[in-house]
């Protein structure tokens, strides 16, 4: 049975594998930035009225982490007062919003290598988590129809992420050598991957907080590593730590998530990093489509 599914942030890195592969099976209207601003409540109830969805899958996000450090008001507008909005419009309508959360609403305190499921208790470090977390409350507090779904180290074919920051460097003459911190732990996400996770939970009308990242875990350096070898990029790379490559929001030693809920009731559509890494490679081996 088709549904009618609204996406915010459709024309970002993960709005635009939402929208590809949700409107093969749902009717789906998706709104930018620009033509929807879920800090603007007015807007957020006009567009949602109008539409009257089954669905809303909130993909809009400021996920500068850096930026969010300086740009706090910025943050917590849109990644906290953005989702109030869309979970009142949605509990007014009795659609149901899915939420897209992050890893960093966890310290990373936790030793190495055990992993955070769904019930962990959280604690955010930097404004980006923080903002983060206080959407994910808002979402819990306003409508009893949602999905949260945390998801770590997104990339896709569409928008910046890591790795195409890493072959831009690679192929860059610019410097001879890739230093890349290694004491961060997580597990990198492909957006067409969780675009498909994203169909499978509303196929069963999925309920509550969910993580969905890639299975198994591994540092910044073990990824760009990987990628370039997939690429077929031949550049030297040397792992450093955190303290050489200072940034001005704290990041989590250890998030790595586990997709607990979803293995536990046969949900799981998600594969390891690196087949989604190859999957990544295979789809954008021609980067002029970038």
């Amino acid at each position: 049975m088709k549904s009618k599914i609204v996406i915010t942030g459709a024309t970002g890195q993960l709005g635009t594998d939402c929208m590809q592969v949700l409107s093969m099976h749902h009717d789906t209207i998706g709104f930018s930035h620009e033509q929807l601003d879920i800090s603007n409540a007015r807007k957020v109830h006009q567009i949602s009225t109008d539409i009257h969805p089954d669905f809303i899958i909130n993909c809009a996000a400021f996920t500068r982490v850096d930026d969010c450090e300086t740009m706090t008001d910025k943050a917590f507008e849109i990644n906290a007062r953005g989702p109030y909005n869309l979970a009142r419009s949605a509990f007014q309508l009795g659609a149901k919003l899915i939420h897209i959360s992050t890893d960093y609403v966890f310290d990373g305190k936790r030793q190495l290598p055990e992993c955070y499921i769904e019930s962990d208790p959280t604690h955010p470090v930097s404004v980006y988590g923080k903002s983060k977390l206080e959407g994910e409350m808002a979402v819990i507090n306003e409508t009893d129809q949602y999905m949260i779904i945390r998801t770590a180290w997104l990339f896709g074919k569409y928008g910046n992420n890591f790795l195409k920051t890493i072959y831009g460097l690679a192929i860059s003459d610019k410097l001879p050598l890739l230093k890349v911190v290694n004491t961060q732990y997580g597990s990198f996400t492909h957006t067409m991957d969780l675009a498909r996770q994203i169909y499978r939970l509303i196929a069963v009308n999925g309920q509550g907080i969910y993580h969905a990242s890639g299975e198994g875990y591994c540092t910044w350096y073990d990824g760009a590593a990987y990628y370039l070898k997939a690429m077929g990029i031949k550049k030297e790379i040397k792992a450093c730590t955190e303290e050489e490559f200072p940034t001005k929001a704290i990041r989590p030693t250890n998030s790595i998530l586990c997709n607990q809920r979803l293995i536990d009731n046969n949900l799981l559509v998600i594969p390891n990093w690196q087949v989604a890494i190859d999957h990544f490679v295979a789809r954008t081996k021609d980067v002029s489509s970038w």
